[in-house]
């Protein structure tokens, strides 16, 4: 079965009374996310589809390994953005990939009205190198680059 858009889930909650949601829940459960793992299922299965390792995304990340798998583990939480967008680019994640996984760990989505998100939007989309690039570009439009794991906690 299709996953399907949060508009079109949105869409059929309009018709459906509270006596409906166990039903809407059954015909629906590949769209919901009702894993309480549901990032670290995600971002595992689109690495797996993508053929690339943690070790190499945690590498291309500069993350430290150990981290970054309790990072994608759920055993450690970070509050810093910037790890997740990170992991999200050394994982080659389009940037709709990116913004689910944002969304599914339970942070803002890179947001088009934010000079810093949308150059990391664009970033995403033209995919001008690896992460130091990337910072070089954010640097030379003078503002904060991605930050590294050891500046979050």
């Amino acid at each position: 079965m299709e996953e399907k858009s949060t508009k079109e889930l949105s869409n059929v909650l309009k018709n459906t009374h509270l006596s409906g949601f166990n039903k809407f829940c059954r015909d629906n459960m590949d769209s919901l996310d009702t894993d309480s793992r549901a990032f670290y299922t995600y971002v595992r299965e689109l690495m797996a589809e993508k053929e690339i390792t943690q070790h190499l995304v945690f590498m291309r990340a500069d993350i430290p390994e150990r981290y970054g798998y309790k990072l994608l583990s759920g055993e450690r939480r970070t509050k810093q953005r910037d790890v997740i967008l990170r992991i999200c680019y050394s994982a080659e994640f389009t940037l709709p990939e990116t913004q689910r996984a944002l969304k599914k760990y339970g942070m803002s989505e890179l947001y088009a009205k934010i000079p810093r998100d949308a150059l990391i939007m664009i970033a995403f989309n033209e995919r001008p190198g690896d992460i130091e690039t990337v910072n070089e570009v954010l640097i030379k439009n003078n503002m904060e680059p991605l930050r590294a794991s050891g500046h979050q906690e």
